[in-house]
């Protein structure tokens, strides 16, 4: 805890701290401690109120789905199965065999790969590699 926590919650600690001010300054530091924990209170209070409401909906949603004749499996099948959702893959426009007999496919987006790239390097057109 720090210094000002432990005298502002130690009653003798306090009382040596303020003993010099004058009643007006410690009316003034009683209102501005009172306008804190009002504060302090409604936010609460609207935390609580909000979590109420967040209960209340869930329980009429919880409610909607048994009304008709659903349950909580249903819904989580439903999210894996939008999950599961992929992209459609690009066709493989190029195949090239190397020396060692291993198939390099390319779809002509992005990079080229080093094997086409030397294959291209050493005369060879991209149209040989072609897949019609």
């Amino acid at each position: 805890m720090s210094d000002f926590l432990d005298i502002l919650t130690h009653g003798r600690r306090l009382q040596g701290a303020v003993k010099e001010l004058s009643i007006e300054e410690l009316e003034q530091i009683q209102e501005k401690l009172s306008g804190i924990i009002e504060k302090r209170k409604e936010k609460l209070a609207e935390q609580e109120k909000l979590e109420k409401e967040k209960l209340e909906k869930l329980a009429a949603i919880k409610k909607q789905i048994e009304e008709a004749g659903l349950n909580m499996e249903d819904l989580q099948a439903l999210n894996l199965e939008t999950n599961k959702k992929a992209g459609k893959k690009r066709p493989v426009k190029y195949k090239l065999v190397d020396s060692e007999g291993e198939e390099h496919f390319w779809t002509g987006i992005g990079r080229m790969p080093r094997v086409y790239k030397d294959a291209l390097d050493s005369g060879k057109s991209l149209d040989d590699y072609a897949i019609n």
